[in-house]
């Protein structure tokens, strides 16, 4: 399973300090409503969208350096791995990808996007789930026009179709099984995918090497909003999860908009294939609606809330329409719970 953006704003840490009693910070109690869908998976990514800043310096937009304890909530929820390419991986420089990496492989998380080295800088998340070895990639469209570091044009992994197809390809001959690759791509507050999600993901679903697709799941993020999800050329595109974690959200019309607070996690199912070096294919595709309710500082189970009798029903159903509007449903994509 994968699911969106965690965006600590200064409201989200100012919550994680009160969550730990004014000693230190606690991200875990407002993850907690994703927690049954999180570690029920098989393998779960998350989306890491800022680095973490330094002892006691820790700020929120529009330069994020979020506390570290962050990485250690992830790993308590359940999540295996996260991408960290986005556009506020530059937010603290080199320093920051240093610190946050850092504090993801002493919680036990694995990333991929962004690096302390060129090898790393390269190199997928490799995983273990039911039996296959999944290369988990991951790159941003842009840093926000921060330059990358000097010398270190390794840092962060920028799209670039040829670069992520190359880099697809040397993972599934190191032996993947699977190739997941997230993209924090899109145009945000928008729905609907834009033109270079669309293109980009025929172009990446399309591409094969010796009969087999390249990629065999891509997940994405950055818009702030629910976008749909959609198979092309045999593959799921998850075009946008939405955020999992952020504050109060205000849109480019400077409104504050509660579709920033929604979000998904996606869910699929892989099946082995029947003879060796054949593709594993996805047997079943969910989605899970979420919202991050701001006044009670906590991630929401749409479902769950209702099966609790929460009146949140057409916030579940917007975020359904939002998701299947692409058709996804006639190509088997259900709502799970």
């Amino acid at each position: 399973m994968a699911s969106g953006d965690v965006l600590p704003h200064a409201s989200i840490i100012r919550q994680a300090n009160a969550d730990a009693g004014g000693e230190g910070y606690d991200f875990a109690p407002m993850l907690a409503g994703a927690r049954s869908v999180v570690s029920e998976a098989d393998l779960a990514i998350c989306h890491m969208e800022t680095v973490y800043g330094p002892p006691g310096d820790y700020t929120g937009y529009p330069t994020f350096k979020s506390p570290p304890q962050v990485a250690r909530a992830l790993r308590a929820t359940g999540y295996d791995a996260c991408s960290t390419a986005s556009n506020h991986t530059l937010d603290d420089g080199a320093d920051g990808i240093h610190r946050t990496l850092a504090a993801l492989d002493r919680a036990g998380v694995k990333h991929a996007g962004s690096g302390r080295t060129a090898t790393e800088g390269r190199s997928p998340a490799w995983l273990r789930a039911g039996g296959a070895k999944v290369a988990q990639l991951a790159y941003t469209y842009g840093t926000n026009d921060i330059p990358l570091p000097k010398g270190k044009p390794w840092s962060v992994n920028l799209i670039d179709k040829d670069r992520v197809l190359a880099d697809a390809r040397a993972a599934r001959k190191a032996g993947a099984d699977v190739v997941v690759v997230s993209l924090h791509w899109g145009t945000e507050w928008q729905d609907a995918p834009d033109r270079q999600q669309l293109g980009l993901g025929r172009q990446l679903t399309s591409a094969r090497t010796a009969g087999r697709p390249d990629v065999d799941l891509i997940i994405g993020t950055h818009a702030h909003v629910p976008q749909a999800y959609e198979k092309v050329n045999g593959t799921w595109i998850v075009y946008g999860m939405g955020d999992q974690i952020a504050g109060d959200m205000i849109n480019h019309a400077g409104a504050e908009d509660p579709r920033g607070n929604q979000g998904t996690a996606g869910r699929f199912t892989f099946a082995a294939p029947e003879r060796p070096g054949g593709r594993w294919k996805v047997a079943k595709a969910e989605f899970v609606p979420f919202w991050f309710d701001t006044d009670a500082g906590r991630v929401v189970n749409l479902n769950a809330a209702i099966d609790r009798g929460r009146d949140v029903g057409d916030l579940r159903d917007r975020i359904r329409r939002v998701v299947l509007s692409r058709g996804a449903g006639k190509d088997g994509l259900a709502m799970g719970r």
